[in-house]
Parts: C-alpha cells; structure tokens; sequence
C-alpha cells in the first residue's frame, strides 16, 4: 500500500466533504474528489523529494500535496475544518439518527429542519468537548445508548449526560430460546431444555436444538 498517497487522498476526500457541508459548489467538490481518485491510481509513492507533476491534477491541489510533505498539514484544510465546525457537529448529530447529508438539505430547504435550532447547542457542545472530534464522539455515546433504549435524543442531551459519558453504555442485547412460540428454559441439574406452554406446563423438550429459535427480547 503507498501509505502517503492513501494519507494525502484522504485529505482531498475530507476538504470536499467539508465544503459539501459548507454548501459549497458542486464544481470545487468534485474537483477535490478527483484528486483524490487520482492519487490513489498512482503507480508509484509521492515523496517530498521526487514530485513530479501529476497529470489532472491543478496547481492549487498541487501546493497542497506539497505543503503536507513538508509541514505533515494543509492550512486551507485546517481553516475549513475551523470554519465549518458547528456544521459538522449538526450533520453528524443527524447522521447519528440515519439523516444523510443530502437528505439534511433537503429537509432543510423544505423547512422541515429549522437549521438555525441547531447552532446554539452545536456550539456550546464544541466548546464544552474542547474541539469538534471530541464533540462527535460525545455524541456517538450518547447516539449509541439512546438508540439501543429506543429513545429519543438531542444535541442538548448530550449535556445532560456530560458528567456520566464514560459510563453510558448499549443496553445489553438479551436473546431467549423458543419453540414454536412458546418460551423454553434449560434445567442445568438435568440438562435438558423443556417449552413452557400456554398453560404454564414445562413439557420436555424432544425435538432438535437446530428448532430452537432465540429472540431478541426487549
């Protein structure tokens, strides 16, 4: 794998998935992604030493690579990740939920989505988690425990849960054994399973175990 071509691709891929975000043209987005498709069709490994030109790829991209080479990071990146990041935070707020990106704006322009609601809370949580990441991952705890309770949540719930993060966790999937709708139970002292039927009679379970249907229980 040529490691610094995947690690410069990469960054191509995040500026235009930040300027997506930032609503920015379709035309500067795409330009981005093709440099990254390009970089990565490259039969050999960028190094800081011996950089040819690369076909398709413009000059402006190309003060990019070599900023990385030298310095290990891009300003224009670093700026738009700063200028963007209240935006982040409400995509990925709404992503955490299965809202994509495209379908965002949509509902956005629709008025379905007041965007505006969203800034306030997105910023605080930026400032209370130190940092845009920081505040992803918040959000992915809370996202994860909240959705395996079936429960509902938002940005702001995050801040509720600020002081117990590090002890949020999925509720525990429990699977239990049926036989043809009936619940079953395992007697460890005689092992064997017996299916409790409607009447509340254990019935010795007879058949084979490959008939045993374990549910998810909530």
């Amino acid at each position: 794998m040529k490691i610094m071509n995947e690690e410069i691709s990469h960054i191509f891929e995040e500026i235009a998935r930040l300027l997506e975000i930032k609503g920015d043209s379709a035309y500067r987005i795409n330009a981005n992604k093709n440099v990254a498709r390009i970089l990565r069709a490259l039969p050999y490994e960028i190094k800081k030493d011996q950089l040819p030109k690369i076909k398709g790829v413009g000059t402006s991209s190309m003060q990019k690579i070599e900023e990385f080479l030298k310095r290990k990071k891009v300003t224009s990146f670093e700026k738009l990740k700063e200028e963007t990041g209240i935006r982040q935070i409400i995509t990925h707020f709404f992503e955490s939920k299965g809202l994509g990106l495209q379908e965002l704006k949509n509902n956005a322009k629709k008025r379905k989505i007041i965007y505006s609601r969203f800034t306030k809370p997105a910023k605080q949580l930026i400032e209370l988690a130190g940092g845009v990441e920081p505040a992803k991952k918040a959000i992915d705890t809370v996202a994860t425990w909240a959705n395996s309770r079936k429960l509902d949540y938002a940005i702001e719930t995050v801040f509720k849960k600020w002081l117990e993060l590090d002890r949020l966790k999925p509720k525990e999937i429990v699977k239990k054994p049926f036989y043809l709708g009936d619940p079953m139970v395992f007697v460890e002292s005689k092992k064997k399973w017996y299916v409790i039927n409607k009447n509340g009679e254990w019935l010795q379970f007879m058949d084979k175990e490959s008939k045993i249907e374990w549910k998810i229980i909530d």
